[in-house]
């Protein structure tokens, strides 16, 4: 509420932290409370999950990029690194003092990881981290496209009976439709960082869906309908 107040009374932008879901849901829930000012959420790319606020005035007339820079993280010497985990760079980064709010989404391809961050501790981050376990690493700014930096995932297939939230999650996820409800029913799924406790929801292609405990995925497409009616849909779930 603060900042798009001074979005609003200084006509400037203004930004958050990166928010988690939960806190993007409280956001979207509230949006119609704050002052008439544009906002939207971003994380640095589609795929982000973390993602901060950005406020504009209705009236600018200039764009302004959101403070976002990625880093790159790599082993000096691949041959001889340890394999890294996502929580293993992650974990370096905070243990320089730095707090989660400041920190986006991590994505981790071949014993690298690209760090979307607020852009003012960057070059902390470039100038402290040298090291994750007992492997020397180096930092740099990405020149990859955002585009490219991309989560790795595993593409499932199913069939339902109805295009609806429980059901596919019960697919990305290997399980029974009934031991879903008491996720989305405990307020711990969320579709595109929106709160969902309606298990019959129907989520749409391209949607992000969230489970915490569980991980999250993307509705992928519906592939066909089967001569007994059922849906066989695909999704793609983050590994």
């Amino acid at each position: 509420m603060e900042l798009a107040h001074t979005s609003y009374v200084r006509n400037i932008y203004t930004y958050s932290d990166f928010l988690n879901i939960s806190e993007q849901s409280i956001l979207l829930h509230i949006s119609k409370e704050l002052p008439p000012v544009n906002f939207h959420l971003t994380g640095g790319n589609d795929y982000a999950e973390r993602k901060l606020a950005v406020f504009a005035p209705q009236t600018v007339y200039y764009e302004q990029e959101p403070p976002i820079s990625i880093i790159k993280i790599a082993p000096i010497s691949p041959q001889y690194a340890d394999s890294l985990s996502h929580r293993d760079f992650l974990g370096a980064i905070l243990n320089l003092g730095i707090t989660r709010a400041k920190i986006g989404d991590l994505f981790v391809k071949n014993n690298t990881a690209y760090v979307f961050c607020i852009s003012e501790i960057a070059p902390y981050i470039l100038e402290n981290l040298s090291k994750i376990r007992h492997t020397l690493i180096q930092c740099s700014y990405s020149g990859e496209p955002t585009e490219q930096i991309t989560p790795e995932f595993r593409t499932i297939q199913g069939t339902i009976g109805n295009i609806r939230l429980d059901s596919l999650i019960a697919t990305a996820f290997s399980t029974s439709r009934s031991s879903i409800i008491s996720y989305i029913e405990a307020g711990k799924v969320f579709v595109n960082g929106k709160l969902i406790t309606s298990n019959g929801y129907t989520p749409k292609t391209g949607d992000i869906i969230s489970v915490r405990g569980k991980g999250r995925f993307v509705y992928e497409s519906l592939l066909k309908t089967t001569k007994k009616g059922r849906n066989l849909v695909s999704v793609k779930r983050y590994i």
